[in-house]
């Protein structure tokens, strides 16, 4: 039987070889072309890889790609491209290759045999270069038989509003009318909106003014969106002189219109207007319902105006309008944020009256409201009747009632509370716990202090962390430190005790001027198995510095970098200030300049102490002075560091007698005492002995002659030592 003969394999679909051009396509050659590849019947085919199929519950949807979650600006520009046209990404692919326009691009687009309003526009809406954008565009247009058309200006406006030239987008209209495209409402639309979207709402009614220079009309549409683009950036006047004009066109007004001069009215407490314009919208049949109230009193009281929303709910009840749940939701919330109480409850049994499924929220405002005022009865009767109604509290409920039991000294039923809270599962937080230890700690209940900080424990808590914050509030009242004290070797006894407990308790003790005891937790941190950190050290050394001992100090400094960390601002400043006062002026500098250098927002004064030291060197007194006159009128006081930055400036690039004359300014205009006056003089001299002699023994050095020197001072030392 003879065999059959193998089938025949497809046609391959690409034309090799040379293709006649047409008017639409420019002569290809066979081969490789875009994207495609050429198919060659003598290789076997090879399935591609298929990789696992990622399951639904691995989806994330803010991830662009799952491949690359970061993709590049090369595969950003490839993914867009490929919704265009070949040609159209031919022109772009130019654009990305060159970066910028000039003869390489032009030659790329020569070589089309013409450009249409379509593709033109494609390629504008893909490019993101507001300069190449404008060239491609002034480009197309002088084409041979090229005209622009609405598609291609609105494309060229978005691409300007995107690159944030959105003055250039505005002058689109201009160009249109200049060549012989009046622009229609549709382009000023655009330009409204793209405003309107950025909050810009002076330059909204900018384009309003050019459409009026037109002559082109709005609809009631683009009106409502004028006015509401600048009711929301606080222009309430332009809004209303823009209603006026809506209303000198004669045109109607819908229910949309009210609302948002409503709001805009609502928003600048002009009640009595809100009123007017309400009458208004009745009268034209506009009457507003509750979702329409509800809007307006939730612009007022964003506003804290509480007594316009209650005359605006009475104006509703009035109106027939019945209150929906959220309505009632709103007011409540905010008449317990202002702590009217009596108020709040009256409109929270009116709820409960109508049927409404009250919202957790609302019991929450309201239960937090009462322990605010101590009406511990109520709020655990609210509390009762959530349970009752099948309610679930959440822990910002318990940890508002454990608090004013706490403050009440009802530490037994907080406790209680609290084991509520671990039986429904809540995982209690710091704010659960903080009042039951501190009510613990000032009635020396140590056994019922350790007790919940294991229980904490247990719970999976860090408990240290905890601890360290219970410290930081313990110490914001000064009769509190030696409480606090006893409490710290209480726990240290127990095994609680940390690096960031002693740190807190350490910056603590010195906010309330205890350094003495702060310096004595250190030695006692360093005793234990414990190693200080870079917050350690940094609060140390403003102790060290305001106890005076600044060479202390310098080490710590020292031990911070050995650390390779970097030390607090507060750290900065006080040892800055503490060398200055010890005479070490260059030092002092030199630590100004490693902390800008290290500290991504430093201390203003230390900016305004390079700045003096500058202008030192490229100025004069004057200059100077000016600078100081700049730092008064911000406010900010003219300390030991800045006058040591001028003692530091003229002794290294002017004279003494310039730096006493800008100390004689600051006299005369009480920046300095008399007394500072001569102390800092003192300095002065000082200083510049202490740098001349450094330069003399530089000199010796250079030269080598220290030796020599060195030599006589001790032969003349000798001398002396013999006629005594």
């Amino acid at each position: 039987m003879p065999s059959q003969p193998p089938p025949a394999l497809p046609k391959p679909y690409f034309f090799y070889g040379h293709r006649r051009p047409s008017q639409n396509r420019p002569v290809v050659r066979g081969g490789l072309f875009s994207n495609r590849e050429t198919f060659n019947p003598n290789l076997p085919l090879v399935p591609r890889p298929v990789g696992p199929v990622p399951g639904l519950h691995k989806w994330d949807p803010d991830c662009p790609s799952p491949r690359d979650p970061n993709p590049s600006p090369s595969e950003t520009f490839f993914a867009a491209a490929r919704r265009l046209s070949p040609v159209a990404r031919f022109i772009a692919d130019s654009f990305r290759r060159n970066r910028k326009w000039g003869p390489l691009v032009v030659a790329d687009l020569n070589k089309l045999r013409r450009v249409t309003p379509a593709l033109v526009a494609q390629v504008l809406k893909v490019e993101s270069d507001p300069v190449m954008a404008s060239k491609f565009f002034q480009w197309a247009g002088k084409q041979k038989g090229y005209s622009h058309n609405f598609a291609t200006y609105n494309a060229y406006a978005y691409c300007l509003n995107r690159a944030n030239r959105y003055r250039s987008a505005d002058e689109i209209v201009e160009l249109m009318r200049l060549q012989g495209k009046p622009p229609s409402e549709k382009q000023f639309e655009i330009l409204i909106r793209m405003h309107s979207d950025a909050n810009r709402g002076l330059r909204v009614f900018y384009v309003y003014e050019k459409m009026k220079k037109f002559g082109i009309l709005p609809r009631v549409f683009l009106f409502n969106r004028i006015m509401d683009a600048l009711v929301k950036t606080n222009h309430l006047d332009l809004a209303l002189s823009v209603y006026d004009d809506f209303k000198k066109n004669s045109l109607v007004e819908e229910s949309v219109t009210y609302m948002i001069i409503v709001k805009g009215l609502c928003k600048a407490g002009r009640i009595d207007e809100v009123f007017e314009a309400l009458e208004k919208m009745r009268s034209n049949l506009c009457k507003p319902d509750v979702f329409a109230y509800t809007a307006m009193f939730r612009v007022l009281i964003a506003e804290g105006n509480l007594v316009g929303c209650l005359r605006l709910w009475r104006q509703m009840v009035q109106d027939g309008v019945k209150p929906d749940v959220m309505a009632y939701t709103t007011l409540v919330t905010a008449l317990c944020k202002e702590n009217e109480v009596d108020n709040a409850f009256k409109y929270f049994k009116e709820m409960k009256e109508n049927g409404f499924l009250i919202d957790r929220a609302v019991y929450a405002a309201l239960i937090d409201s009462l322990v605010a005022n101590r009406r511990l009865g109520q709020a655990c009767d609210l509390l009762r009747d959530m349970t009752v109604e099948r309610y679930r509290a959440d822990l910002s409920i318990y940890n508002s009632l454990i608090r004013g039991l706490c403050d009440d000294n009802k530490l037994d039923k907080a406790y209680k509370l609290f084991k509520i809270t671990v039986k429904e599962g809540l995982a209690p937080e710091f704010e659960t716990v903080n009042p039951l230890l501190v009510s613990y700690a000032e009635l020396g209940q140590m056994n019922d202090f350790i007790g919940l900080l294991d229980q904490m424990a247990k719970l999976g808590r860090n408990v240290m962390d905890d601890l360290a914050k219970f410290f930081d509030v313990l110490l914001e009242k000064q009769h509190r430190k030696h409480k606090a004290l006893e409490i710290l070797q209480e726990l240290k006894g127990k095994g609680y005790y940390s690096v960031s407990i002693y740190n807190v308790v350490i910056s603590g003790l010195h906010k309330i001027g205890e350094v003495t005891k702060a310096l004595t937790l250190f030695e006692e941190l360093k005793g234990l198995d414990l190693k200080p950190d870079s917050c350690t050290y940094s609060n140390i050394i403003v102790c060290l510095v305001d106890g005076g001992d600044i060479n202390e100090a310098c080490v710590c400094y020292n031990k911070i970098k050995e650390m390779t960390g970097i030390p607090s601002i507060p750290a900065y400043r006080s040892l800055v200030r503490g060398l200055c006062m010890a005479g070490e002026i260059t030092r002092a500098i030199m630590l100004v300049r490693d902390c800008l250098g290290n500290v991504t927002l430093g201390p203003i004064e230390f900016k305004y102490t390079l700045t003096i030291v500058h202008f030192c060197k490229v100025g004069t007194a004057e200059k100077v002075i000016e600078v100081l006159d700049e730092i008064v009128e911000q406010g900010i006081e003219v300390d030991v560091t800045l006058c040591c930055a001028i003692i530091y400036g003229f002794s290294k690039y002017r004279t003494l007698d310039e730096a006493r004359k800008v100390f004689s300014v600051m006299h005369e205009r009480k920046i300095l005492t008399e007394a500072n006056a001569i102390v800092y003089d003192d300095l002065l001299v000082e200083h510049l002995k202490k740098t001349t002699a450094g330069l003399v023994l530089s000199a010796l050095k250079f030269h080598g002659l220290e030796s020599k020197w060195r030599k006589s001072i001790g032969d003349s030392e000798e001398q002396l030592a013999c006629k005594s």
